[in-house]
């Protein structure tokens, strides 16, 4: 039986009136070929459904992503239902994921689950806002006592966008108890932790697959 990975990915699409924003391109489309070329069964799922913006700066016209971008032209909403029946759920980043990851009901009851199944979570990036709130049904946050990157706060000020983020990824994660690890602006960083995968930045987006098929196949 192949392996069944759900990618969950943002619809926010502004920042402030003149910056929009979206899925960040490769941190959606590395994994999802890394994956597709392991012969897992991937499943792309959004917040809302339906067509998926991509950030504007992260457009980049590359032939061998196009399989994955035309899975973002109708992607299926994300329920309840997809909290079972997968073994791995991946949540690639984008600015847009900082405002309709944290608090979607859904999303942290989906995570929730997996984490108490101790099925594979991984995330890239700014996705790891869909992780910052999510607790065990004892009310332990995920990523207490365990090691985490994400998109950093020194990133974030470099990009001059900290001031418009309803919170700062680094420190969020910190505040919830997590050993946050980092690796010099930019460069590829993920880090494994059990079934918990997380990757700093876009430059990120192959390793953070790679420790996910890893944490699969252990």
């Amino acid at each position: 039986m192949s392996k069944r990975i759900l990618m969950v990915v943002t619809n926010h699409t502004t920042i402030t009136d003149d910056h929009k924003t979206g899925l960040w391109l490769e941190e959606f489309a590395v994994p999802y070929l890394v994956f597709k070329e392991k012969g897992y069964d991937v499943t792309v799922t959004s917040i809302k459904g339906g067509e998926v913006a991509l950030d504007p700066n992260s457009i980049e016209d590359k032939p061998e992503w196009k399989e994955a971008e035309e899975e973002l032209k109708s992607t299926t909403i994300l329920t309840e239902g997809h909290a079972s029946g997968y073994d791995a759920v991946f949540l690639p980043g984008g600015h847009g994921t900082m405002f309709d990851f944290p608090d979607n009901e859904i999303l942290q009851y989906v995570l929730q689950q997996f984490a108490e199944d101790d099925r594979v979570i991984g995330s890239v990036c700014h996705g790891p806002a869909g992780i910052v709130n999510v607790t065990y049904r004892d009310g332990t946050p995920l990523v207490k006592g365990k090691k985490v990157t994400a998109f950093t706060d020194s990133e974030e000020m470099e990009m001059q966008l900290d001031q418009h983020m309803p919170f700062l990824l680094e420190s969020k994660i910190r505040e919830k108890g997590a050993d946050f690890q980092q690796d010099k602006n930019w460069s590829d960083f993920s880090v494994r932790d059990g079934n918990l995968v997380t990757g700093q930045n876009p430059q990120s987006s192959r390793s953070t697959a790679m420790k996910v098929i890893e944490a699969l196949e252990a």
